[in-house]
């Protein structure tokens, strides 16, 4: 059994991606870290701070892989570091016991970034280092917020940004324009009566009460795609050409009511398309047509009244 074998026996595929999206999100990630490591080396002031965190390889590979997860935008990019290495250090100053204090960091900083609204599961890591690093970084103190943290943090943010945008064609971030542009979209036409549409989703996630790493706006997308493909693996490339009818019955726009009648009448059509002398369509006879032209608050003597519309009146003529 070969390599390619057991591979293929995992059971799960966290992302489906091509090779190509593939390649490219690792390069991103190399290179960001990179920067962010050089640009931290060249900036620090004392040698005692560490040029990057840990923590800030976890954060790369949500930016550059699920850059549409709500956990990739960046707000809890930032929100999420920093406040967790902020209490990350109160915990290591106030706390003296070691697995003490790492338990209360991690709880307390997943705490923090749910109230917040800033969830970022790279944040609970950087909350531990400043109690797991050593002297090296607890030295630091309050300053280790903003060098190595803050800085490593700016600086993915920025890359990120243009990465994804630019390199990978990715939406990064997601505005809260396009978000309400969409909502406003979805609200203000009216719900499809059959299939799935994205309030179905947001409120199917609202009744299971668990976390769901893609927006509903792609959830939906991703149905929808699922069901084209279905509708084409059992329907085939069907077109409007291969459906339609072919031997179509029209009526001049001289043909007298009563005569079109007729032909609706006879073969069970539901409308006309009425033509000019050079076979162009220059409107539609409907069922609608005949009887809105005649009054139906009372039903009584209706045959009569709609013999008299289709009939042709007599010494009248257009």
């Amino acid at each position: 059994m070969n390599i390619n074998s057991l591979i293929r026996r995992i059971p799960i595929d966290p992302v489906n991606l091509s090779l190509k999206a593939k390649g490219l999100s690792v390069l991103a990630c190399t290179l960001v870290i990179l920067i962010a490591a050089l640009c931290s080396q060249a900036l620090r002031l004392d040698m005692a701070y560490p040029i990057i965190v840990a923590s800030m390889g976890a954060s790369a590979v949500i930016v550059f892989i699920i850059p549409s997860s709500p956990l990739a935008q960046p707000w809890p990019l930032l929100g999420g570091h920093l406040v967790s290495a902020l209490i990350g250090v109160l915990c290591n100053s106030f706390i003296v016991d070691t697995v003490l204090a790492s338990s209360c960091a991690a709880g307390s900083s997943v705490l923090a970034m749910l109230l917040l609204r800033c969830l970022h599961p790279p944040g609970a890591a950087t909350a531990l280092a400043p109690v797991l690093a050593g002297d090296a970084v607890a030295s630091l103190g309050y300053g280790f917020v903003l060098m190595p943290v803050g800085l490593n943090v700016a600086l993915m943010l920025v890359l990120s940004i243009a990465i994804n945008r630019w390199v990978l064609g990715y939406q990064y971030p997601l505005t809260r324009q396009s978000i309400d542009a969409d909502k406003a979209r979805s609200t203000g036409v009216e719900l499809p009566l059959t299939g799935i549409s994205e309030q179905d989703l947001g409120q199917a996630l609202e009744n299971q009460d668990v976390f769901i790493d893609i927006t509903s706006r792609d959830l939906a997308r991703i149905l929808n795609g699922v069901q084209r493909n279905s509708f084409k693996r059992y329907r085939g490339h069907i077109t409007c050409a291969d459906i339609m009818d072919k031997d179509v019955r029209a009526v001049e726009f001289g043909t007298e009511v009563e005569e079109a009648w007729r032909i609706m009448y006879r073969e069970k059509r539901k409308a006309l398309p009425v033509i000019d002398k050079s076979r162009r369509v220059i409107g539609i006879v409907t069922w609608n047509d005949f009887f809105k032209c005649i009054n139906l608050d009372a039903y009584e003597n209706f045959q009569g009244r709609f013999r008299a519309f289709i009939r042709r009146t007599p010494d009248v003529s257009t």
